[in-house]
């Protein structure tokens, strides 16, 4: 076990340009706390805060006098407003075992609490919209279950395999990812864990890193077939069954300087409010990589000329370029300056299309072929405007022309998407989504998950008390300071087969009626 917890070290720093700093010799314990065990470590870190006058916000001195310590009490004295709904007490990592790495995940974070110090009726908040799709994501395994083999049978298409028993994670790596997409994934799942410690159900799930959802439907159709296995990704499409996932971003990209979503959330909410929306270039704006696909190749064609202006001004970026220059000419909360923003997808879905939505600006998001955990619940004249991908020149043309002559309608557009990011994609409602679709996920489990053999235990302190530049600043910014007092928000139940129909049909609909109006528009025109 001593050798895999150091590969594992290696293999998750590897090539990230992040230094290893254990050494000596170790012993590594991966013994399961016990409830017995759980509630002396809180004790234990109540006395240490107290003892050694640790500054944390929630220590009420009317509690110390008392001579008695509720962890109850702990949990609902006074926040700010803001920290109220996110936090409860703060457990800061313990960096301070790094060369002993039989402790580093053994004591630093209770993967347990006392019975009775959280809450545990049902909440009275609901979920957003798009939690339903957990639901359909997980439809496939709802009669027949999931058994070992058939999670087994997805290790061949997975970067990693994660299994968490009574509270604690371990991690076990089949093949590298793109930059750190890998890293900030399983940041983020311990993150959740941090957020609700012993509160979710002994899992065991495979997860694909890459771009393009890989479980094909059609592979596991007819009489004969077998069940597909489950694999989480972070986007899917109407062919593939790969269970969709909050991606890496949420808790920062450093290989091109794109901060967690919380701070940045703030940013772009600042960069939205510099510029009022009708004062803004009144032209649809894109900037990215056009290489990665045809489809945007197609669009800087779309870009304005001597001869012809389609009402476009796309900008191609140089990742390499703008990494030498310290991304001056990137940053995303600069970038609210043209009345419309395009949305287009790369080489699959795009993390860009929150941030693109998070301006007043309205998207005009050209015909999506993949979706993630969110968009799905969008709607088209409503959320963004939508631009047909065989002829994107013209349709966003129409798009701006005609919301320069309907200001009122482009900018409720605008709001609308800007309102869906900034209320119904915080970043509770990211945990909370991943802690639902992994307890659902959880329920159709037929066995019960046991440590692989070749698995490590892996913790908050593994990740980020060797971390170092961009990454250990992104690890810090995105970590869940201690358990949140608070459920998570109540699921909504399935759609029934009527209101899922209607639903899609409402979506198609709207988008038939702007390609009408594209239509009498281009007629006009020609006449």
């Amino acid at each position: 076990m001593k050798e895999n917890l150091q590969r594992l070290v290696n293999d998750l720093w590897k090539g990230s340009g992040l230094q290893r700093h254990f050494s000596g010799e170790t012993t590594y314990r991966p013994q399961l706390a016990e409830k017995g065990h759980a509630r002396t470590i809180v004790l234990f870190f109540i006395v240490v805060f107290i003892g050694t006058c640790v500054s944390v916000r929630w220590i009420d001195t009317s509690i110390i006098s008392s001579g008695g310590v509720s962890l109850k009490a702990l949990l609902t004295s006074s926040n700010s407003p803001e920290e109220s709904e996110d936090e409860g007490f703060v457990i800061p990592l313990n960096c301070s075992q790094v060369n002993n790495l039989s402790q580093v995940c053994s004591t630093s974070f209770p993967a347990t609490f006392p019975s009775g110090s959280f809450p545990t009726g049902a909440t009275t908040k609901q979920c957003p919209h798009y939690f339903r799709w957990i639901h359909e994501d997980l439809r496939p395994w709802k009669e027949s279950g999931i058994t070992r083999e058939m999670v087994e049978r997805a290790r061949t298409k997975s970067n990693f395999r994660l299994v968490l028993v009574d509270g604690r994670l371990y991690y076990e790596k089949y093949s590298s990812s793109f930059q750190t997409r890998d890293v900030f994934t399983l940041w983020g799942i311990l993150q959740l864990l941090r957020r609700y410690p012993g509160r979710l159900p002994d899992f065991d799930i495979m997860f694909n890193c890459n771009d393009r959802p890989v479980i094909r439907s059609r592979d596991y159709e007819g009489p004969n077939a077998t069940a597909p296995p489950p694999l989480f990704h972070y986007c899917g499409d109407d062919w593939t069954l790969d269970i969709v996932f909050p991606d890496w971003s949420f808790w920062g990209w450093p290989e091109i300087n794109i901060k967690p979503w919380i701070p940045l959330l703030k940013d772009l909410k600042e960069g939205n409010q510099r510029i009022k929306w009708d004062k803004r270039e009144p032209y649809a704006y894109w900037k990215g990589n056009p290489k990665v696909c045809k489809a945007r190749q197609d669009l800087v064609r779309c870009n304005v000329t001597d001869k012809q202006d389609w009402n476009g001004r796309f900008y191609v970026q140089n990742w390499v370029r703008e990494s030498r220059q310290g991304f001056k000419k990137s940053n995303l909360a600069d970038q609210c300056t043209h009345r419309y923003k395009v949305y287009i997808e790369g080489a699959a879905w795009s993390v860009s299309e929150k941030y693109i939505l998070a301006c007043d600006s309205p998207t005009l998001l050209v015909t999506p072929h993949f979706y993630d955990f969110f968009t799905r619940s969008l709607l088209p004249g409503h959320h963004y405007w939508p631009i047909k991908d065989n002829d994107k020149c013209r349709s966003i043309k129409f798009a701006v022309d005609w919301g320069n002559k309907h200001k009122n309608q482009a900018l409720a557009i605008g709001k609308a998407g800007s309102n869906f990011i900034q209320e119904e994609l915080k970043m509770n409602n990211v945990y909370d989504y991943m802690f639902h679709l992994l307890s659902e996920y959880s329920k159709l489990l037929r066995y019960k998950p046991t440590i692989p053999p070749q698995a490590v235990e892996l913790c908050s302190e593994v990740m980020a008390c060797p971390a170092g530049g961009l990454k250990k600043v992104y690890m810090m910014e995105s970590m869940v300071k201690g358990p949140t007092y608070r459920s998570p928000c109540m699921l909504p139940p399935p759609f029934d087969p009527p209101a899922l129909e209607a639903f899609l049909k409402e979506k198609e609909n709207s988008k038939t009626q702007v390609e009408k109006m594209e239509r009498q528009f281009s007629d006009k025109i020609k006449n």
